[in-house]
This record gives C-alpha cells, structure tokens and sequence, in this order.
C-alpha cells in the first residue's frame, strides 16, 4: 500500500470491523447500547471472513476485496434499501441507516481503490536495479569471496 487513501480505507475497515465486534459482544451480553445486528449469526461470520478479507486486502488481492465487498453488500445492502424505501426514520434508526451505509460503502472504496489503484504491489523505478535483480547480486557481490577466514 503506497497510496494514503488505500492506507485510511484500510485503516477505516478495521475500525468499522472493531465497532461491529463491539456491537456483537454488547448484544451477547445484554448490553443495552441502543444498536443491535440485523442477524447475530450471520453477523458472527461475517465478522470472520471480514478478518481473513482483510488479509487479502492488505496484499492487494481482487479476491478478498471482492469478497469483502458482496458479503457486506448482501448483508448490509438489504437494511439499507429497506430504511431507504421507508423514509422516515427515528435518532436509533438513523444510526443503524448510517451503520449499514458505512458497511456497504467502505467495501466499495476499497475495491475500487485495488480495480484503479495500479501501483499498489509494484515498486519505483530507481529502486527495481537492486531489489529486482538477482543476477546483479550473483555478479558483483564479492563478499562471499572475500570473508574466507582461515585459522
């Protein structure tokens, strides 16, 4: 990750991805905090796959943040659409309204930011002579010769 936005979207995900384990947690115990999941079971998983996307991610590989991005979009598209359609809604549901437009929406920076984002695993020019090349390393690295210490 060489870009600062594909470096805050992740770091964005992962505060959401914490903020939703918190959610989950206050609901098992009984901790009335006002939000609550749409489905606790699905929640628990995807909250999983959510850690092992991010993995992926963070590699800069499509599959994990296509991944990401239908997961959260099937489980919180729904919600969205629903409080959408009805229109009014109270301070509670607004909170949930905007829970569930983070978690379709952070998905959808991410993705787009590895579908566009070209030079996220490649490195600079002026650096590819050294790290890139092992035949330069076989060649002109004499060190192996030299520190021969005979007793």
């Amino acid at each position: 990750m060489k870009s600062m936005f594909s470096f805050l979207m992740v770091i964005f995900a992962g505060i959401y991805w914490l903020g939703r384990v918190v959610i989950c947690i206050c609901y098992t115990l009984g901790v009335d905090i006002g939000i609550v999941p749409i489905n606790y079971n699905i929640e628990m998983f995807l909250l999983f796959l959510t850690l092992i996307c991010m993995i992926f991610i963070v590699r800069r590989n499509i599959f994990g943040a296509l991944t990401y991005f239908i997961a959260n979009t099937l489980y919180f598209g729904d919600d969205l659409y629903n409080k959408i359609v009805n229109g009014q809604m109270e301070v509670m549901e607004s909170v949930s309204f905007l829970i569930s437009f983070a978690g379709v929406f952070i998905p959808f920076f991410i993705l787009m930011d590895i579908f566009l984002n070209k030079d996220g695993k490649t490195s600079h020019g002026k650096t590819d002579w050294f790290y890139k090349n092992k035949e330069y390393d076989r060649t002109h690295d004499t060190r192996a010769d030299e520190n021969q210490y005979k007793f």
